[in-house]
Order: C-alpha cells, then structure tokens, then sequence
C-alpha cells in the first residue's frame, strides 16, 4: 500500500522530556524503527512529521537574542522541518541501506484572510505553569492557552490550501523513492496581487496537510501516529472506551480537543470521505498492528 505517515511532534519528542538533540535522536532512532518494518513488509511510505515542540524551541531563541535577530514563523517552519527531516533520513538510511530517500521542503498555499490569525489554537514550545506561561506572554507577545495542566503558546494554524511541488513528489514516488515532506505542516505562504508568495506568521497543522497530500497522490491510507493508543469515546471522562473502527458520518469532531486530537480527527474524516479509503490513528510503536487494523483506530 501507499501511505502517508504522520509522526506527531510528541511521537518524536515525549511530553516533559528536554529538548536537547540526543534524546530527539533517540525518540527519531524509534520513530524510525517503526517506519521500517512497514516499509520491509512492503509498504510505500510518505513521511510527514510535526514541529510544535521544535519550532517553539527556535521561536524562544530567536526572541532571546537582538530584535533584528526575531525570524518570522515561517522561517523557523523551514529550519525545524530540515532539522527533524535530516535526523528522519538519516536513521532510515541508517535501517533501509541502499533505498532511496529524499526530504523536501514544502510550501504550502494559505488564505491570508483566514480567521485562524485571529483565533490561535496551535501548541507550540514547551510547557509552563500559568505564572511562567503569563510572563513569557507579556514578554513576548504571547498568546497562551491550557494544554492539560500546564500551558503553552499557541500561534495560528491556517487551513491549508495547496501544496506547492506536487509534481516534484510525484516524480519522486514513480521512481519508488521514500519521501519526507511536508513538515510540520510545510512552510506557510500566501499569494501577493501579482502572483508571488511571501511567508506567513503561522503553523499549520500538520494532520490536515497529511490529509491534502493523502488525496493529492491517491494513497490508499492515512495513518497518523502520536502517543495515545486510540481515539476513545467520551475521552476525559471516567466512562472513556477506545474505539477500534468507526464510521467517519458517526463521530464528532465537537467532542474532541482543537489542541491535539480534534485535527486528527478532523484530517481522517476529510481523507476518509472524500476517498473511500481509511484513515487510522494510534501509538507509533503500533505502527505495523494499525495496518492490518489490530490496534489504534481505523475511521472509515
């Protein structure tokens, strides 16, 4: 099967563990490990990868140091997506000696008008306790939000439009080539009057992008790894019980967090209906049962 494989920003760096390069090296080196054994039972894989943790990490440097210094989110969408690819590629190489690999960068269109500026739901960084979280913000010009029992910052995920250089991923899959791209959502941009783009201050959800590039080569899956084994009805209640399938027209994307599993929710429900095929959800190590659909959740 062809697939495109999300690995979400905590599958590749754990929740409270510190952003230092090896433990990311590690979390990849098991990321990686996962991807493999789909790939040597004979699967084709697209890899796409989140960057919450990482581009928050570079957005705390960048504003650490002289103004002029401050990149916008867009360039720092392009150095985290290059620094997790690289790390994703070289571990693969690693495994799967003499395959072809290639990461790629990818814009992706957004609608400079879109209401997601306004209303900034995307996690990012680490997390605080609310005096921290306050004074980064008002340092800063955060915006902050809940994630649990901590908070984070939260910055605008635009929906995306189109991504740029299809044509380029789709030479890339006739020659049989493993492709990364699309990370963190890709690289946010917008269409100037005249026809040019110009970068956007925002994070796009990497899930939806999964989804659009899902249909744009005609996979025949979604799979989106995180941490949590399944999606689970009545999640955050004492009565939660994880789903193992369910129809796409059967579950709301109401009932689930904007902040972390109501994207994915929302991207398998888009690739699920407009293709007839599946999309799954579930914990990376899982990777190969979710397939063949004995763990995780198949939304259909």
């Amino acid at each position: 099967m062809l697939i495109v494989t999300a690995l979400g920003g905590n599958a590749l760096l754990e929740r409270g563990q510190a952003m230092t390069a090896a433990n990311q090296q590690a979390n990849v080196r098991r990321a990686v490990a996962a991807l493999a054994m789909l790939i040597e039972a004979g699967h084709h894989l697209v890899i796409t990868h989140g960057n919450g943790p990482q581009v928050g990490m570079l957005a705390m440097q960048a504003a650490s140091g002289q103004q002029p210094s401050a990149f916008p989110l867009d360039v720092l969408d392009a150095e985290s997506a290059g620094l997790i690819g690289y790390v994703i590629e070289q571990e693969l190489r690693n495994i799967l000696q003499g395959r072809s690999i290639a990461t790629l960068l990818s814009q992706v269109k957004v609608d400079g008008d879109d209401p997601a500026f306004l209303r900034p739901t995307k996690f990012v960084g680490t997390t605080y306790d609310h005096e921290t979280a306050q004074h980064l913000a008002s340092e800063n010009g955060w915006t902050i939000a809940r994630d649990g029992t901590s908070w984070r910052r939260v910055v605008a995920s635009p929906e995306p439009q189109e991504i740029l250089g299809m044509d380029v991923i789709h030479l890339l899959l006739q020659h049989k080539v493993t492709v990364i791209c699309a990370g963190g959502g890709g690289i946010p941009v917008v269409a100037d009057a005249d026809g040019g783009l110009r970068g956007s201050e925002a994070v796009i959800d990497k899930d939806l992008v999964s989804a659009l590039l899902a249909r744009n080569i005609e996979a025949d899956m979604l799979l989106m790894l995180t941490d949590v084994d399944a999606v689970y009805d009545g999640y955050g209640t004492p009565h939660a019980q994880p789903l193992s399938r369910i129809s796409a027209a059967r579950i709301s994307i109401d009932d689930y967090p904007s902040g972390s599993m109501g994207p994915k929710i929302a991207a398998a429900m888009r690739f699920a209906k407009a293709t007839g095929k599946p999309a799954a959800i579930g914990r990376l190590v899982d990777a190969t049962e979710i397939v063949v659909g004995r763990r995780g959740t198949w939304i259909v």
